[in-house]
C-alpha cells in the first residue's frame, strides 16, 4: 500500500473491505453471533472504524444484507435469460429467487430497520436499488423475447419482490410449510404478445 494514497481513497477502500467482510460473516452466521470485533478483525480494521463508517452494527448489517441480495439476484439473470417461454421464465425465476441464500438475511435486516427509524431510509434506498436492477433486467428480457406485461414494469417488479419477501417472512415466522408453498410465479403477468 502506498503511503501517498489520499486519505479519502484509503477510507473508501477500508469501508468497502469492512462491508464485504461483514457480508461474508452474516451470510455464514446468525446476526447475533457476529461481533463488531470479529468484523473488524476479518477486514483488517479496528472496531471503531466499523462504527465510524457505518454508525452501528445494525446499519452495517442492513447494508451487508442487501449487498448479499443484490449479488444473489445477479444469479437470476442467466437462469431467466435461458427460458424460451413466459411460463418457464416465471417458474424458473420464482423457484430460484425463493432459494436465494440472502433472503433470510434480508428479512432479518428489514425487521431490524423497521424497529430502528434511523435505518428505515437506508433499507428503503437499498430496496429501490434492488427494484431498479430488476426493472432493467426484466426490460431487457421483454425486449429480447418480445414478451409483454399486464401492468407497468415497476409494479411487476415490486409485486414480485413483495411476494418473495413475504413468502420468506411467512416461512421464517414458524408457520407450517415453506416459502415454496406460495405461488410466487402466479404474481407475474409476463406473457407473449397477443396471448390472452
Amino acid at each position: 500500500m502506498s503511503t501517498d494514497e489520499p486519505a479519502r481513497a484509503r477510507g473508501r477502500r477500508t469501508r468497502a473491505r469492512i462491508l464485504d467482510q461483514a457480508a461474508g460473516l452474516f451470510a455464514d452466521q446468525d446476526y447475533t453471533a457476529v461481533s463488531v470485533a470479529e468484523i473488524a478483525r476479518s477486514a483488517g480494521a479496528h472496531p471503531h472504524q466499523v462504527t465510524y463508517y457505518f454508525g452501528s452494527k445494525d446499519a452495517l448489517f442492513v447494508q451487508a444484507a442487501f449487498l448479499l441480495l443484490l449479488r444473489d439476484a445477479r444469479r437470476l439473470e442467466p437462469i431467466g435469460t435461458r427460458q424460451k417461454s413466459p411460463a418457464s421464465f416465471r417458474a424458473a425465476v420464482s423457484r430460484t429467487t425463493l432459494a436465494l441464500p440472502a433472503l433470510p438475511v434480508v428479512v432479518r435486516a428489514m425487521s431490524i430497520s423497521r424497529q430502528r427509524p434511523e435505518l428505515q431510509k437506508l433499507a428503503q434506498h437499498r430496496l429501490a436499488i434492488l427494484f431498479r436492477q430488476a426493472e432493467h433486467y426484466l426490460a431487457r428480457v421483454l425486449d429480447r423475447r418480445g414478451w409483454t406485461l399486464d401492468r407497468p414494469i415497476e409494479v411487476e417488479v415490486r409485486t414480485f419482490w413483495s411476494a418473495v419477501l413475504g413468502a420468506r417472512l411467512i416461512s421464517e415466522s414458524g408457520y407450517g410449510g415453506h416459502s415454496s408453498d406460495i405461488d410466487v410465479a402466479g404474481v407475474l403477468t409476463i406473457h407473449s404478445k397477443g396471448a390472452d
